[in-house]
This record gives structure tokens, sequence and C-alpha cells, in this order.
């Protein structure tokens, strides 16, 4: 296929080959792949690059990289190793002459501390695919890279959700591109001076939250740095329509469904939440038709959600992309409707674009990052809803992204007065911090209590 850029495409690839950092800040449906690929291809063609590593999630690393490269006429001849599966399998992509090497984003520190020697670093150019999934300076995978990083020549960080949790998140995220130039070099003083205590027990702080006008400081800082595009802006996008379908817990399912949220504890069927997480997940099981007991194993309490997907999806008539939240939930939908599929890999991306499949079963986790859905289907059923905001918009993108030419429809199953109600309440409003939803777990507790009396 000839890649045809459109303008706004055309000045993200020149600020690649422009500037040795930068960040793509682009809404989902861009061509954030395309836009690296023609990148990549010029810079190598210029000889300013020798060696590529691409850190992605896994099924984009597996699926979308590769597909991708090999669907442009322009990027076809550039050579891709996948640094993926066993340590042999990866030490041999490793080892394997090309131009682009990509790996999953769990095996970073790997990659880093054991498969090569500090010195021995091969790769003159890092590209980030989801960014955002290096926004806690903590973790492990942040900490390997951010050893090497001064070893990169060039960098590249691609998202679409660079604060999914607020303006905390891009710390680590910039440090990544330009090594703390602009947004302090640590988190401590990015904190001190940037952010005032929130919410706070003793000395312990649970919320920072930005100072006064420290926003568009921070935007102004990063102005040269990154360049953020909205899909709306530039793309004539399909229509995108949202409902809710209602289900409602019978007198008894209800009755246990308040218990548990009141007491924390069902005795009977031995359900326990020891913390308000804990009592979260329980509650958000339930209103799905079930919970895990002390051993992890599920109890049935109703099927309702169920009922009314099997009514959505004979009214619909047309491929279903359900997205659920916990395991036993995939279990209960692939036993239920026999024509279910769930999203293993390149096979079932495949089967679903060719319209084979009339149910792709997915967590939004493992579908929520660079896959190309779009062609399969228009219609996403949330079946459990997640509570981070990065996870529901990037699933949505799936099929509402560019290359649509159909109306996406986005139908969330709510279980009437439960907790369900409180994570949709958050998604659009855009206030998906944990914390947020506690403080309405709390709410909806004190209300039971008062009830009770």
């Amino acid at each position: 296929m000839i890649f045809r850029p459109h303008p706004y495409q055309t000045a993200a690839i020149n600020k690649i080959v422009k500037d040795k950092s930068c960040g793509l800040l682009l809404d989902m449906g861009l061509g954030k792949t395309v836009i690296t690929l023609t990148a990549i291809s010029e810079l190598l063609s210029l000889e300013l690059i020798k060696k590529v590593l691409v850190i992605a999630p896994l099924q984009t690393a597996r699926n979308t990289w590769p597909d991708e490269k090999d669907k442009w006429e322009h990027t076809k001849h550039l050579r891709m190793s996948l640094i993926l599966g066993t340590a042999e399998q990866r030490l041999a992509a490793l080892a394997a002459d090309a131009d682009i090497y990509v790996i999953n984003r769990e095996n970073v520190q790997w990659l880093c501390e054991v498969a090569i020697r500090p010195k021995e670093w091969p790769f003159d150019m890092v590209v980030i695919d989801e960014l955002s999934s290096f926004k806690n300076p903590s973790a492990k995978r942040f900490r390997a890279l951010r050893k090497v990083m001064p070893l990169v020549d060039r960098v590249v960080g691609l998202t679409g959700t660079p604060a999914p949790n607020g303006y905390m998140d891009l710390w680590s995220e910039m440090y990544l591109l330009d090594r703390g130039q602009r947004l302090e070099p640590t988190i401590t003083m990015y904190r001190q001076l940037y952010f005032k205590p929130g919410r706070m027990n003793g000395h312990v702080v649970y919320e920072w939250r930005l100072k006064k006008g420290c926003k568009e400081i921070i935007d102004a800082k990063l102005e040269d740095l990154c360049m953020s595009m909205q899909a709306k802006d530039y793309l004539q996008m399909p229509d995108r329509v949202e409902s809710e379908i209602y289900v409602t817990m019978d007198e008894a399912e209800k009755k246990l469904y308040d218990r548990f949220g009141r007491d924390r504890i069902l005795p009977d069927e031995d359900i326990i939440g020891l913390s308000a997480a804990a009592v979260q997940n329980k509650l958000l099981q339930m209103a799905n038709g079930f919970a895990y007991d002390t051993q992890g194993k599920p109890v049935h309490i109703h099927e309702r959600k169920l009922f009314a997907l099997e009514e959505l999806k004979e009214a619909a008539n047309r491929p279903l992309l359900v997205f659920y939240s916990f395991v036993e939930d995939k279990e209960r939908l692939l036993e239920h409707f026999p024509d279910a599929v769930e999203l293993k890999g390149r096979k079932e991306i495949e089967d679903w674009n060719k319209g084979k499949i009339p149910m792709l079963v997915t967590h939004p986790a493992s579908a929520g990052h660079g896959l190309n859905l779009q062609d399969g289907g228009n219609t996403i059923v949330w079946f459990g809803l997640p509570w981070s905001l990065e996870l529901y918009q990037q699933a949505n993108a799936r099929l509402y992204r560019q290359g649509q030419k159909n109306t996406v429809y986005i139908y969330h199953i709510l279980t009437r007065d439960t907790h369900d109600a409180d994570v949709l309440k958050a998604l659009q409003e855009k206030n998906t911090t944990q914390d947020s939803l506690l403080r309405a777990l709390k709410a909806r507790i004190a209300k039971l209590w008062e009830e009770k009396g």
C-alpha cells in the first residue's frame, strides 16, 4: 500500500527526523506507528542511525509493528527482529542482523540488566510505544531504562494518554526523553516545585495537587519537546454513540450485595474483603454476577449481564467486541456464547478483521494499545468496566479510529444500584484515580449503614 501522509503526519515525521528527542502525544488512530516507521526509514537512509529499539505492549510488539512495516511499500524493506518469547528466543532475536528490534515492555529490565552489558549497548535510537506505561518512577522497567538512556542518541515517546492520572505522571515519561532537563532531575524536585499536598494522614501524603498556574508552566516547558494532536481536529471520524444497558438484581441478590458492601463479609459464601480496594473489586465482581471466595474459587450470584448481552447480540446482529474485567467473566462469556472467541494473538486479529468472528472477547489490558480491529466491526460492549481511564480510552480506540467506516456503538452493561455506576461516572468525568473510586465506594457504604440504622 502506498502511504500518502496527512499534513499532520508529515509534520510529525519531520519532528522525529529533526529533533533527537521528542514526544508524539497523538490521539488514538492518528497513525503513530506508520509515522515513526517512516521517520526511521528516513533516518536510516541518511545514516543518522544504525539500530533502533522499539519498546511496546506485548500484543503491539508481536502484531502491530511487524504488520504496519509490511503494510506500506516504503517500509517493507526494513529488517525487523522481535525480541519475544523465551530467554533463548529473545537472545537469538537480539543477535539477528536487523534495523529495528522490537521488545515488549515486560522484558526491558532483562534487556538492560541481563542481556546487554551497558558499555555494549547497540541501539542509537529508542522508541517507547505507549510512553505512559513508564509513568511510575519506582517501577523496575523505568529504573532499568533510565540507566541506559545516556547511551542513546535519539529517543521518541509515543502515547495518546500522557497523563492518565494527572500531571504527576509526566515526570518519569519526560525524564526518559530529556533526562530531567525540563521537569527537574528528580521526582522530588518536580513535586516540590509544582505540587502541594492534598489529602494527608499525618506525614503521609495520599494526593498531590498542582499549584495554581503550574499546569500552564509545565505545558510551556514541554512545548518544544512534545507534539500534541487530537483525532477530532485532523480526521473525519465516524459518529460515536454510547449507551447504558441496565440490569436489575432480584431482592435476594441485591440483599446479598448490600450486605457485603456494609459488612465486608459473607460468611456463608466464604467471601471476605480485607481492604477498601478489595471490597471495591468484590462489589464489581458481584455486579457482574459472581465473586471469588477466600480460596480464589468463583461463587455464582446471578446471570443478569449474560442475558442482557444475549439480547444485545441478537438485536445488533453484527460482530461484537466484548471487554471483560475478571478471568471468571471471560470463562462465563465463553461458556455462555459458544461462538465467542478469546483474543490471543495474530490469528484472532486476522479472523476478526475478515468478519469470521461474531463475538471477540478480551481484557482491555490485552487489547488496549495499538491493535487495529476497526475492519472487523463497529460495536463494543463493556461487560465489566476498568477504573483506568487509559485502559478504557485505548480499548475503545481499537474500533473508534482512523479507517473505521461506520458509526461506532459503545454499550456499557451495568447492574443497577451498584458500584458499576460509580466507575462509569468516574470514567465519563475523567476522574479515575483509584482514590476517587474508593471515595465513591465509601460514600455508598456509608449510605448502607445509614439505611441499616
